[in-house]
């Protein structure tokens, strides 16, 4: 540990350059810094988290030893004294939030929280000599460092002096007619000097040019070279032209032999007793990641709307994954260091059966020559039918159950499977799957019995699934759809706009009635359901966008000027998005808050909470309640039973995960009547219109599973997703809602 905080001392002292007579304050510093960093002792948890259970902030931290000017109004004898003077930054004092500023006039050190900091400046930092150099010398002949002090003071350490005088520069030498140094008197030399100025213009016409003024421009060397970039075919709008197109012929006719190949259908004579559908091809570009295209995508689908319940469909239904459900999976697997693999199933919808008997048109450009007015009878579900994803989602539910698999009660789209000490979890969204098992022998044998049974694509390590960008490092994964941002930016038309550094107002509360109703509310209705979409790795816009989600069928122009603020934030936090990294698996801790009468219109409060899994967040909601609160105790206590049932259920999924918890789950309320409400058998008769919520959350308290406590309204996080917060204060909650740029690569890191 000596050696440590050696180490940091001499590192601050050498940056600053201060002399050694500092040392008691850089000592200081070297342990404050410790104890906010990181230790591999404390499973890369700081000292400040171990001690205190609260991560510690870094955006109040300066460069050491450089210039500061803090305020010192209150300590000025007359009102036209200065209000600041030059200080050197020393470091931050002890039970007191704020700076340690040095004044070398008066030899004082003064404490200040208001102090503007010029990082760029060190009071003894070396500075090149201001005297000029020959051109011939200036590489071979250094002019000497001198250090520039910051004010004369006897009192201060002397500045730190060159261990080599200059060199001696003879009289007849070119660098003789430099400027003399600060400190010394000017050289005498009989040498004459040598001139820098341009040489005279040889011209001599009337007209003011660049030569005798002196303004030449240095040249400018342009870069010539043209990078081909492969032309993309645009999507076409009839099957007609897709067919005139190689590239999209090309991808029509792969979808055919694919459905051919999989028996989907069969012609049959046309039936005069039951109808029959339409079918109609859908185009689109597939693109990477990075923006760049993959493929061309040709895709035959139904019009289900034709369809009609009781006849030719039942039962409809679409099984996705929840997101809560994938992070927590993730967070499993990064804490554990599992393999991630990602697959993707061919056409998934044809491999789907049928119960129904549905009859479809001859696909278009398609036709059967020999028999062009029959009609296909479906043997598998296609795209567009409504029945496809319950066909689908039973199909492949039934394989994996029948290959030790079992289906989770939290989550239908969850499969866990368990052998000994083998484990697996199978996430699947649609035709997505994300598979992660405790070692590489399990995830091959899965992805080759899938393969079998299934025209699967193996993608190799997750690294883009449902347009979100999954990028593992050894500190843990960073999810991010910065692409999709610029998509919504760019179809607003904002793709130049100036960045906010918050996306919601202080003092904005929109109201149903404000400002006149848009001529057209598409666009509208479109950005905010891609904004929904967003949050899924953008927890801090999810206040912001759940507030413009309100006025979709009736969009007015402040909602409009909200949702573009919105659009100027994720303007200056493109790149931004969820760190997920290795943690403890023993403990969930949640925050709720709620916004007492917050809607203008109907005095409906806002709910709110977030839910972390050791360091990583699993959930979060921001969401208009459903009744009017007539106390603010009451809109909490709404708040905290949302959140106690979002615990519970995350409990039970852990449980299925096999991943018991074996402490209880805090719930943190910054109100303190809230708080004794959960705890307090006593009936009042303030509290009978909220019973239920009341008897739920006393019931989990009572077991053992939740525990209520109260928390300071600083130390709310569950405040970002009720209310517009100051730009401090909502960066700071947004650092610890894990959300952040992506993390700088590394050599070696994988």
């Amino acid at each position: 540990m000596i050696r440590r905080l050696n180490d940091i001392m001499r590192a601050l002292l050498m940056q600053a350059n201060l002399p050694p007579t500092f040392w008691v304050e850089t000592l200081h510093t070297a342990a404050y810094l410790h104890n906010i960093l990181p230790t591999k002792r404390l499973n890369f948890l700081t000292p400040t988290f171990a001690l205190y259970l609260r991560h510690p902030t870094y955006d109040h931290l300066r460069v050491f030893g450089c210039a500061c000017y803090p305020n010192l109004s209150a300590t000025s004898p007359h009102k036209l004294h200065p209000r600041s003077t030059r200080c050197i930054f020393l470091g931050y004092p002890n039970n007191f939030r704020g700076y340690r500023c040095y004044d070398p006039i008066s030899g004082k050190v003064h404490l200040s929280r208001h102090v503007i900091f010029d990082e760029s400046q060190f009071p003894y930092h070396p500075l090149p000599s201001a005297s000029t150099q020959s051109p011939a010398t200036k590489d071979s002949d250094p002019s000497p460092i001198i250090l520039e002090p910051l004010l004369p003071n006897p009192n201060l350490p002397p500045p730190t002096v060159p261990h080599s005088p200059p060199p001696t520069v003879p009289p007849t030498s070119p660098i003789s007619n430099r400027a003399p140094l600060p400190h010394g008197p000017p050289p005498t030399t009989t040498q004459p000097t040598v001139q820098q100025h341009p040489p005279t213009p040889t011209n001599t016409h009337s007209m003011t040019t660049r030569s005798k003024a002196g303004t030449n421009k240095p040249i400018t060397k342009l870069n010539l070279n043209v990078t081909h970039t492969p032309h993309i075919s645009p999507v076409p709008t009839s099957y007609l032209k897709a067919l005139l197109d190689p590239n999209w012929q090309q991808a029509m006719t792969n979808e055919y032999k694919a459905l051919q190949d999989n028996d989907t259908w069969e012609l049959v004579p046309r039936p005069t007793n039951h109808p029959v559908i339409r079918c109609m091809w859908l185009f689109r570009h597939k693109f990477k990641a990075d923006g760049s295209l993959e493929r061309y995508k040709a895709r035959l689908v139904v019009n289900g709307k034709s369809q009609t319940v009781g006849i030719d469909c039942y039962e409809t239904f679409s099984p996705v994954v929840k997101p809560a459900t994938i992070r927590t999976v993730l967070t499993l697997a990064v804490s554990r260091s599992w393999p991630i693999q990602q697959l993707d199933v061919k056409n998934a919808f044809l491999h789907g059966d049928l119960n129904e008997t549905v009859f479809m048109h001859q696909p278009p450009g398609f036709i059967d020559s020999i028999y062009p007015n029959h009609v296909c009878r479906l043997k598998r579900s296609l795209y567009g039918l409504k029945q496809a994803p319950r066909a689908w989602y039973t199909r492949f539910s039934n394989f994996l159950l029948s290959h030790g698999f079992k289906s989770s009660r939290c989550d239908n789209s969850l499969f866990v499977y368990r052998h000994g000490d083998h484990t697996a979890y199978l996430l699947l969204y649609v035709d997505d799957i994300i598979l992660t098992a405790s070692d590489h022998t399990i995830l091959r044998s899965i992805t080759t019995q899938l393969s079998t049974e299934f025209a699967m694509t193996d993608l190799g390590d997750l690294h883009h699934f449902l347009g979100i960008s999954v990028t593992r490092s050894k500190s843990g994964l960073f999810l991010q759809q910065s692409q999709f941002a610029r998509d919504i930016i760019q179809r607003a038309s904002m793709s130049t706009c100036k960045p906010v550094s918050t996306p919601v107002d202080t003092s904005a509360k929109l109201s149903a009635t404000d400002g006149p109703l848009l001529p057209d509310g598409s666009l509208y209705r479109s950005l905010a359901g891609a904004l929904q979409y967003l949050t899924f790795t953008r927890p801090d816009i999810s206040y912001a966008v759940q507030q413009v989600c309100l006025f979709m069928h009736a969009p007015r122009e402040p909602h409009y000027n909200f949702l573009k603020r919105i659009l100027r934030y994720l303007q200056g936090t493109l790149n931004f998005g969820i760190q997920i990294t290795p943690t403890r698996l023993d403990s969930i801790t949640a925050y709720s808050d709620a916004d007492w009468a917050g809607c203008p219109d109907s005095r409906r409060s806002t709910s709110g909470y977030c839910v972390y899994f050791g360091d990583n967040i699993l959930s979060w909601s921001s969401k208009r309640q459903h009744t009017v609160s007539r106390s603010s105790a009451e809109a909490e206590y709404r708040a905290v039973a949302n959140t106690v049932a979002e615990v519970s259920w995350l409990r039970n999924l852990l449980l299925e995960l096999h991943v018991p918890l074996r402490h209880a789950t805090v719930v943190f309320c910054d109100n303190v009547s809230a708080v004794y409400l959960s705890d307090n058998p006593v009936q009042h008769q303030r509290t009978k219109h909220v019973e239920i919520d009341i008897h739920f959350v006393r019931e989990k308290v009572r077991l053992g599973h939740i525990r209520v406590l109260h928390v300071p309204s600083e130390s709310q996080y569950a405040d970002i997703f009720t209310k517009g917060l100051p730009r401090h204060l909502f960066t700071d909650f947004r650092s610890s809602l894990r959300v952040r740029p992506p993390p700088a690569q590394t050599a070696g890191e994988y």
